[in-house]
């Protein structure tokens, strides 16, 4: 097991994946880390589809207009749902649980990247969130958040570069 000042070091954002399919053990360990995190009040009121179909992953990629084209690659698409009247906070407990998914990928080798979904679209208006809708047949309730790709890495990332951590940005006590 990978420690975590390490894993926080090494994960990095992955846009190219090998045509290996993910191990279902390996996709449970990830869901499992969804439904583990910390959400408001313990309301745990998100919902997460896992999304195998490669029409469907190649439909999704283009329910927005930029930053969304390289998930075709990817073998697993996990949309990330929350009923914003159900609970004000499903943006950050959607947000906790997409992190959360994404280390336990990195801790099981694998890639992932997080594509921010909520409050973009296409060109002509049309929001990612109705693209995707209509996809995967989610309730009117359900807002999108964000779609996290799931793969095997097809590519190299370095570590995080310590040097370029900005210890400026905290402050203690007071700005």
């Amino acid at each position: 097991m990978t420690e975590f000042k390490d894993l926080v070091k090494l994960r990095r954002s992955h846009r190219k994946f090998t045509a290996e399919p993910v191990d279902g053990d390996d996709l449970k360990m990830i869901m499992r880390a969804a439904l583990m995190s910390p959400t408001s009040k313990g309301q745990r009121a998100w919902q997460f589809i896992v999304v195998e179909n490669k029409t469907d992953i190649e439909k999704l990629s283009d329910a927005k207009d930029m930053g969304s084209q390289f998930l075709r690659e990817a073998p697993i698409a996990i949309v990330v749902l929350g009923d914003p009247q159900q609970n004000d906070c499903w943006i950050e407990d959607g947000s906790i649980a997409a992190i959360s998914m994404q280390y336990q990928a990195e801790e099981l080798g694998l890639g992932s990247c997080w594509i921010q979904m909520r409050g973009r679209g296409l060109n002509d208006g049309t929001s990612a969130d109705t693209v995707i809708r209509g996809i995967l047949n989610i309730p009117e309730n359900m807002s999108v958040l964000c779609v996290v790709a799931i793969g095997h890495k097809a590519d190299e990332r370095k570590p995080q570069n310590e040097e370029r951590l900005k210890w400026e940005n905290i402050h203690i006590d007071r700005w």
